[in-house]
């Protein structure tokens, strides 16, 4: 797995396998899921990632 951070856009991809896409899903206005051929996830966008509470990943606690 690997992540794609756009901080421009504030969009957060999350790359799960090398498949190729063949159906994507758009689970509510923020999240969308794209699938290989077999059934498997191959990615997931989030939009807004900052915003939704997505990015960053790891939150420190340090204040």
């Amino acid at each position: 797995m690997r992540t794609t951070y756009d901080e421009a856009d504030d969009i957060l991809v999350l790359h799960l396998a090398d498949k190729p896409i063949v159906r994507e899903r758009s689970q509510d206005w923020y999240t969308h899921i794209s699938y290989a051929e077999d059934g498997t996830i191959v990615e997931v966008v989030i939009l807004e990632a900052s915003k939704q509470g997505a990015w960053p990943l790891l939150k420190s606690e340090a204040a």
